[in-house]
């Protein structure tokens, strides 16, 4: 009565596989083309903030120069007494501002670009892959998307740009703080002091914070790395049907074995008849020779067997007339040291023709 009220739940006992397994090469490579790779935005960041940092720091002299010859052109442009602002002037000054501007971003953003596809480079590879901009409806899915942004991954993201902000922020009050005495200085500066000391401040603050950052970078990108070859573990299963998929199923390939075994000793059947001598040991090996001096100069092996399979050969031999000769020392000689449509070596010519010489003289041949 209890067991009729008993009830019967099927458990699926792979939902509690742990996935403890390294990831194979297959799947990192599958993994790869899919972009799931580790890569710390930070790396990228860090990168472009360094070369801008070394490109300015390297053409501060000239962004000096350039920036004093503008603002000395444009004061005494001011100065004239016919100066008027009017739509030619303002045409100047744009222009003028444009070529100041060109000297000074194109370096920077050319390095700073240059920079972010090397760390991109770097971290994923150079990959080119389609579907990554191919239009997919889920992609515009309020529903994913909101599952995005309330993901453990997304406050994860908000809360480590948070603190590198903070980072930021404070490195550079602190740097700022500690000039402030001079700052009130800057009126009995000229133009080149004042711009060389804001410039100088700018820099220590830029260093601080690239150094800073990398510290971050270095470790947010170990913290990927974990995280990616966490995601790609695999449990033991998945990689006994990856190699069941990439070398074949052990089972199939045994099949494959048996068969080519079966044709092999079928081929073998059909020429055996034709052998002039079958040389035994007596039970345990046999080997079938046959010679045709214009076929080949010497012997050929045309069948071989141990055990049950030299059973079998002797057999057909029995059935087909052909001469058996025990000689134990020959027949392990020639199963082991030869192949099938192998001729006899040399080192067993004597032997050999002793055996064919007695074949022949029992058949009358000789």
């Amino acid at each position: 009565m209890r067991d009729s009220r008993m009830i019967n739940f099927r458990i699926n006992l792979q939902l509690f596989a742990e996935k403890t397994e390294k990831p194979t090469a297959k799947r990192r490579s599958k993994a790869a083309e899919k972009g799931q790779v580790a890569r710390s935005p930070e790396v990228n960041s860090v990168l472009i903030l360094l070369v801008c940092f070394v490109t300015i720091r390297l053409m501060a002299p000239i962004l000096v120069e350039e920036w004093t010859i503008l603002t000395s052109d444009l004061f005494r442009m001011f100065a004239r007494e016919d100066f008027s602002l009017d739509f030619s002037t303002l045409q100047t000054i744009l222009l003028m501002s444009i070529i100041f501007s060109s000297k000074i971003l194109v370096p920077i953003v050319g390095g700073a670009l240059v920079a972010g596809l090397s760390a991109s480079i770097v971290q994923m590879g150079f990959r080119f892959d389609m579907s990554a901009i191919a239009f997919d409806l889920k992609n515009i899915n309020p529903v994913s998307g909101f599952k995005q942004l309330c993901s453990l991954d997304a406050l994860a993201r908000l809360v480590k740009s948070i603190l590198v902000v903070i980072l930021i922020g404070y490195v550079a009050y602190n740097e700022i703080t500690k000039q402030l005495m001079n700052f009130t200085r800057l009126s009995d500066m000229n133009l080149r002091a004042s711009s060389a000391f804001i410039g100088q401040v700018t820099m220590n603050v830029v260093l601080k914070v690239v150094v800073w950052l990398i510290i971050v970078a270095i470790a947010d990108y170990a913290f990927q790395k974990w995280r990616t070859e966490k995601r790609l573990r695999m449990e033991k299963q998945e990689i006994k049907d990856e190699y069941k998929q990439t070398e074949g199923d052990p089972k199939v390939k045994a099949a494959i074995r048996r068969k080519q075994a079966q044709m092999s000793m079928m081929r073998m059947m059909q020429v055996l008849p034709k052998a002039d001598v079958v040389i035994t040991n007596p039970t345990h090996f046999a080997v079938a020779l046959r010679y045709d001096a214009e076929i080949s100069p010497a012997p050929v092996v045309i069948a071989k067997g141990q055990d049950r399979m030299a059973e079998k050969i002797r057999e057909v031999a029995r059935e087909h007339n052909i001469v058996i000769v025990e000689n134990k020392p020959l027949a392990q000689s020639l199963y082991f040291g030869t192949d099938i449509g192998d001729t006899v070596p040399e080192e067993l010519y004597q032997a050999v023709a002793e055996v064919l010489a007695f074949v022949y003289k029992l058949k009358g041949k000789i």
